[in-house]
């Protein structure tokens, strides 16, 4: 068994993992960018994942932490992702639908960046290194916040100025599980800049936008995100007031029309929380015959049962062992799984999240993870378990991988426990 456990990051021609660097993702679409003065005839064609208009977009910061992968995934716990290229250091915005995200950028970083390109609009700014202040519940002056939870917020700003305060007020409380500090957090937000008014484009939009996906306070994100989900539970909706500090620092933003001095306003309603090492629960559907049978150990690893004697199958097989109750899975999308992974001849494990107590994160349809995974999870409901049988050709091929013997048919058996829009691995 290597040190280094497997995983289904892609391995290139020498078997090595190719996961896309360790570079931070972020994809703008053209419109926005035409706003800034960029010529899109001058961008380069979009890669494998890119989906034009719906393509993801993202708030940034150009700091960004030293991962601290354990897993060997070249990801940390709190990772925001790999896709496509990155903004050098430039504030960026992304949507997918009408969604945002905000992450923050690696820089000095000169490893070859993922499949999916992107326009790289001239870096202009970069953001203060002012300390962020501490956070408080009230402040002289606060926005009035109307509508309900699960749709979008009516936000009415005073004719006060903001006080620099760092706000984050629990407006009405969920039910659901408390957010704790690395726990995966899906999100819906609404937001606008206090100062001149303007709204900035949020989840809740007219092109369907999906709820944000990341790990509170992982220190990828603005700190007006990251710090401000935890301790509220699922459920809750949450008003954030973040000044320079606790948003893009003394420059602003200028493709975003924010000056140095503007302070945001979020409404974000905290759709769920998940722990790193939790798991989905339920009766399970057995597999056909033909499948191997699956043991369900809660946070052990599952026990997978081979068919003795079966032949190696030449196409991709799946199976839905507990059926998930939320959306589909779109390509394009941040999942968050646990998994176990097993050798199809015989039952013998190679890796598992859940030895690790810590949930994998990818992007799918990035090519970041090998192909039968791309192919098995796309169009699967969140909240679901499934089985996939992946014959080599969907895998690691002619190439022995980390205790994975050269041709090689996979057998994993997957929770899918959120989805959203976030930095892509």
């Amino acid at each position: 068994m290597s040190e280094k456990p497997s995983s289904p990051d892609e391995a290139d021609n020498n078997g090595q993992r190719r996961p896309g660097g360790d570079r931070e993702s972020i994809l703008v679409p053209a419109e926005m960018l035409t706003q800034a003065g960029w010529d899109p005839q001058s961008a380069p064609a979009p890669g494998a994942g890119d989906k034009g208009d719906e393509a993801p977009q993202v708030f940034a910061s150009t700091q960004r932490k030293a991962d601290t992968s354990e897993a060997g995934y070249n990801e940390d716990p709190g990772s925001s992702g790999r896709l496509g290229a990155i903004l050098g250091t430039v504030l960026a915005v992304l949507l997918i639908g009408s969604a945002i995200t905000m992450y923050q950028v690696n820089k000095g970083d000169d490893k070859p960046a993922a499949k999916s390109d992107a326009a790289k609009p001239a870096a202009t700014d970069s953001p203060s290194q002012e300390p962020v202040p501490p956070i408080k519940d009230s402040a002289k002056a606060l926005p009035t916040v109307t509508g309900d939870f699960g749709t979008k917020a009516n936000i009415t700003v005073p004719q006060d100025k903001p006080d620099g305060t760092f706000v984050v007020k629990e407006l009405s409380a969920g039910s659901g599980p408390k957010v704790e500090k690395g726990n995966w957090v899906s999100i819906d937000y609404t937001a606008l800049d206090w100062n001149t008014g303007k709204e900035i484009p949020g989840s809740y939009g007219d092109k369907g936008g999906k709820p944000q996906l990341f790990q509170a306070e992982a220190g990828k994100l603005i700190p007006a995100l990251d710090k401000a989900v935890s301790g509220h539970k699922a459920g809750s909706r949450v008003l954030v007031v973040a000044p320079p500090a606790a948003a893009f620092g003394a420059q602003g933003n200028t493709q975003l029309g924010i000056g140095a001095t503007d302070s945001l306003v979020f409404v974000l309603d905290i759709r769920q929380a998940t722990a790193p090492d939790a798991v989905l629960s339920g009766e399970m559907t057995a597999p056909p015959a033909d499948m191997p049978q699956v043991k369900d150990n809660g946070k052990k690893p599952f026990d997978i049962i081979p068919v003795p004697g079966a032949a190696d199958p030449t196409e991709l097989k799946s199976h839905v062992l507990i059926q998930g109750k939320g959306r589909k899975i779109e390509s394009g999308e941040k999942v968050v799984v646990q998994y176990t992974g097993a050798l199809y001849k015989d039952g013998k494990k190679f890796d598992s999240s859940l030895d690790r107590n810590q949930a994998y994160s990818f992007a799918t349809g990035a090519g970041s993870v090998i192909e039968g995974w791309d192919k098995g999870i796309v169009g699967q409901n969140i909240g679901s378990r499934i089985e996939l049988v992946i014959p080599a050709s969907l895998a690691y091929k002619d190439q022995a991988s980390n205790g994975i013997p050269a041709n090689s048919t996979l057998v994993f058996v997957i929770d899918i426990l959120d989805a959203g829009v976030g930095g892509e691995d």
